[in-house]
Formats: structure tokens, C-alpha cells, sequence
């Protein structure tokens, strides 16, 4: 009975863990380029009281045998990257990824980060940034008076400039790509990591073998589905219950015991 009480405890801390995942997800469902994660659990230790197989005569054993496991831990809580629904804005540098790849991003540190939101801005000197000012990579700098901005599907941006009247490249937008992409880390402000897990990024064009496209004037939205994270919700406050009602029961029947004994 003491086994089941902590048992119970480790099955009331994964399903709480859950809750939190959960919870995180829903705070982000209108989150540009969000993507929702999802926990794994795994089971813990058995205790052996019966070896599966062990000899019960000279020409017999065991079919199987007494494992009683000691509760459930985490193993991990992945990103799930499918494509998040696009919406339109209207503005010239709102840039959504349709299929694989993340904009690169420059942090202050000089390293490189990797997002899936392209509501890009403008800073004081022309240069294309995230909202918090970092600079996107390959930098782009759109000039002063510079109108008609246009990002072709395969990342070209163009615009045309003050006093002309025929369009100017003013750069390429590339995209990363990773083996691995569950194993980025995620760094908040939309942004992610390279970890050895996730392996070293590739950069490409769009619309190369292996990168998705650009589509210009919308954003990716959050790829999370409320309706399915209630549904997880429901199932992991249940769990969450039934756990707690075996420490219940296990204190019980310890009650039960210590009555016999006095």
C-alpha cells in the first residue's frame, strides 16, 4: 500500500505537467507562427517479486512472472510544426511560410535564432527586424521613400525606390531547415534555438527542393486546435482525479490495517 501511494503522487505530478503544457498552449493560441506542444510519458521501474520464465519444477517455469511498476515520469514534450492557418493583414512586410523552413533571425549576441513569424518591421535605419528590433538575415534594408514593397513567392524582395519608377531588388529572404526540428529550443518571443539534437541548419531559397514558399501581406497564425487542447484538458483533469483517488483509497485501507492491528 505504500508503494501505491507514491505511485498516485508520480501520476498526479505528470498529469499536473500536463496541465501546465495544456495550458501554455491555449495562452498562445492567437500567437503568430505558435507552435503547440504535446507531453510523452513513460513508465517508471518495476519491482520483480516473480521472474517471467523462472523454473517451477525440474521441466517447467513460469509463463510469466510479478513486475509491479512504480508510476510514470515524462520523457519528453515535443513542438508539433504543422502549418498553422494564414491570415490576411494587408501589410507589405507581415510574411507568411507556406510549408517548410524559419526566417533567420540575428540576436543581439551575434547568434542566430529561427522563427516562424514574419510580422517583420522597420527600424531607424531602413533594416528589416522582428518586433524586438532583431535583425532578420540575409539583412534587407528597404530605403527611405521607398513604396510598393513586394516579396515574390521565392523570397525576392523588391520595392520601388524615390524618383524612379521601375522596381529594385533590394535582397533575398532565405529560409533554415532542420533535420530535426522537435529538437530546437524554444527561446521565447517566437523564437527557437539550433541544439545538437536538432542538427546544424540548412538555408536555401524559397520554393527550393526541401523550403516552402513565401506568402506576402499574411501571417501564419498559432497551429493550435482549441477544441482538441479541451478535450486533452478534460482527459488529463480526470486523470488527474482518478491518481489522487488511489492515494485516497491506499490511505484507506493503511486506516483499515492500523484499525485491525489496535
Amino acid at each position: 500500500m505504500i508503494r501505491s501511494l507514491y505511485t498516485g503522487t508520480t501520476g498526479m505530478n505528470a498529469q499536473q505537467l500536463n496541465i501546465d503544457v495544456i495550458a501554455n498552449n491555449l495562452a498562445n493560441v492567437s500567437t503568430t507562427g505558435f507552435k503547440r506542444s504535446i507531453p510523452s510519458f513513460q513508465d517508471l521501474l518495476y519491482e520483480t517479486i516473480k521472474v517471467p520464465g523462472s523454473q517451477t519444477s525440474s521441466d517447467t517455469q513460469t509463463p510469466t512472472g510479478i513486475l509491479v511498476g512504480m508510476g510514470v515520469s515524462t520523457g519528453a514534450v515535443e513542438k508539433i510544426f504543422s502549418q498553422g492557418p494564414l491570415t490576411q493583414t494587408d501589410n507589405p512586410l507581415d510574411v507568411a511560410i507556406q510549408g517548410s523552413g524559419f526566417f533567420q533571425i540575428q540576436l543581439p549576441n551575434g547568434n542566430t535564432a529561427y522563427t516562424r513569424a514574419g510580422n517583420f518591421q522597420t527600424d531607424s535605419n531602413g533594416r528589416v527586424t522582428t518586433p524586438d528590433g532583431y535583425l532578420l538575415l540575409p539583412a534587407i534594408t528597404i530605403p527611405q521613400g521607398a513604396n510598393q514593397i513586394t516579396v515574390s513567392n521565392t523570397g525576392i524582395v523588391s520595392a520601388i525606390l524615390a524618383g524612379e519608377t521601375a522596381s529594385t531588388q533590394l535582397g533575398t529572404i532565405q529560409l533554415a531547415t532542420f533535420i530535426n526540428s522537435p529538437g530546437l529550443a524554444a527561446a521565447g518571443n517566437n523564437l527557437f534555438l539550433e541544439t545538437d539534437a536538432s542538427g546544424t541548419a540548412s538555408t536555401g531559397n524559397p520554393g527550393d527542393n526541401g523550403y516552402g514558399t513565401l506568402a506576402q501581406t499574411f501571417l501564419e497564425g498559432s497551429n493550435v486546435n482549441i477544441v482538441q487542447e479541451m478535450a486533452n484538458m478534460i482527459t488529463a483533469q480526470r486523470a488527474y482525479e482518478i491518481n489522487s483517488k488511489t492515494i485516497t483509497t491506499s490511505n484507506e485501507m493503511m486506516q483499515t490495517t492500523n484499525a485491525l492491528i489496535t
